[in-house]
């Protein structure tokens, strides 16, 4: 009898083979089949661990539903509009004043915006269907990064399709297990989520404190390799402003990088609308990382990167968000850049929505309105402080025909919750008058 290179043969060859598997060898087939005892302990997973309904998370979501539905209370989200949503919009075949759209400049929507998209999807179609390291580029994609970048003054700069999966796919990319990111206290979910992606150490500090960030690195930045800091360039939800001169002395000096997350200044902030950098009269080029979005002042739908060329080009080439991706969609990418060219162009309505908003926060505060923080560049909130309070008053306000959304908790803290109104420079001085006149009439 031959022997295998274990020197075992026949019948102890088959016994090992069952010891090691755990399993029982078919004598005639050769098949595997699972013993009684494993097929016991597959009997024993419980019915929770295979049903959507029984996720924790979901679970979680059904309670303050639930707590609404005793109370009355309507569900405030995923109300469908029926047209343009600006500073007016269509629900229910209604028109309501709104102010839960990003809608910042008022060009989404703009007929030259529109046009723009129109001519793109005749010339390219209405995808780029693949990813552009694949399928090439189109010249519009192009033209709308070398924008942006001019916009910044830096070297180039890279559109993704998502404003979420940007900061995702570009902080989990560059830093791993030896970095540390840090960041303000208020900081967005891609970004938290990007640190997880990364591996990275991660620590918070509080928010627009750059005193408290510098000491933190002062005891903790040796114990690194690199060191991102992640800041807002106007916090969402807040919809206050940091010092960017005082960060960047910051990051200078314990050699770490910046990354401001424009989403909601690009548009806002500035006297042209260029966002942090202009606001404090600072070059662009002292900002290491600049993140912003395109579906908010520019009225398209994704994000971009803009920085160094190195940056770029390694993001391009490696980042699993950009080089996995389908490229951004022809018409939108033209539709980005048309707002952009308007924006430009155009400064008044960057300064009409300053005065908007300006309006709203000084009636607001006369009124006992609690703003929170806010100082008034487009993002105001009316701070309540019950999700449940939240929601029902976000209803009255809608039967009132105004459209505001609650932001309740996980988003914010409970005590934190509040109704967040975005203004729009397509917003008169009468709508924001009675806005804030009801408002203060209901709290």
């Amino acid at each position: 009898m031959s022997k295998n290179k274990f020197g075992l043969v026949g019948q102890a060859r088959e016994e090992l083979v069952k010891r090691f598997l755990g399993r029982k060898v078919g004598q005639e087939t050769g098949e595997v089949s699972v013993p009684a005892a494993a097929q016991a302990g597959q009997r024993e997973i419980p019915e929770a661990f295979c049903r959507f309904d029984r996720f924790p998370g979901y679970e979680r979501l059904l309670v303050p539903q639930a707590a609404a539905k005793r109370l009355g209370l309507a569900n405030p989200f995923f109300k469908v509009h029926q047209g343009v949503a600006g500073a007016d919009t269509h629900i229910e075949g209604r028109v309501f004043i709104n102010f839960s759209s990003y809608n910042y400049l008022g060009l989404t929507g703009h007929p030259r915006v529109n046009k723009a998209a129109k001519d793109a999807i005749e010339r390219y179609g209405t995808s780029s269907s693949a990813s552009r390291l694949v399928a090439g580029e189109r010249a519009v994609q192009r033209e709308l990064e070398e924008s942006l970048a001019d916009l910044y003054g830096v070297e180039d700069c890279v559109v993704f399709v998502s404003g979420h999966a940007t900061n995702v796919t570009t902080i989990g990319y560059l830093f791993g297990p030896k970095d540390l990111v840090i960041h303000d206290g208020l900081i967005h979910n891609s970004v938290l989520e990007g640190i997880k992606l990364a591996g990275a150490a991660r620590r918070a500090f509080p928010h627009n404190d750059a005193a408290a960030l510098d000491a933190i690195l002062c005891e903790i930045r040796g114990q690194f390799e690199r060191v991102l800091i992640v800041i807002e360039g106007l916090y969402s939800m807040d919809g206050d402003v940091p010092d960017l001169p005082r960060f960047i002395e910051v990051k200078t000096r314990h050699k770490a990088f910046l990354m401001v997350d424009e989403a909601h200044s690009l548009g806002v902030l500035g006297e042209s609308g260029k966002g942090l950098h202009e606001h404090h009269g600072v070059a662009g080029s002292e900002v290491d990382i600049w993140m912003g979005t395109l579906s908010k002042a520019l009225a398209g739908c994704g994000g971009f990167v803009a920085g160094q060329r190195a940056l770029v080009e390694h993001l391009k080439y490696a980042a699993p968000g950009f080089v996995y991706s389908v490229g951004i969609s022809p018409p939108l990418a033209a539709a980005s850049l048309e707002a952009l060219r308007i924006m430009r162009e155009e400064p008044e309505r960057v300064r009409r929505l300053r005065d908007r908003a300006s309006h709203f926060l000084s009636l607001a505060r006369d009124k006992g309105v609690d703003t929170g923080l806010s100082q008034g560049k487009a993002v105001i909130p009316a701070i309540i402080g019950s999700s449940l309070k939240a929601a029902k008053l976000s209803n009255q306000l809608f039967e009132r025909g105004i459209n505001v959304q609650p932001i309740i908790y996980p988003a914010v803290e409970e005590r934190a919750a509040r109704l967040r109104f975005f203004i729009s420079c397509m917003h008169s001085e009468p709508q924001v008058q009675t806005a804030v006149e009801v408002l203060a009439r209901l709290v």
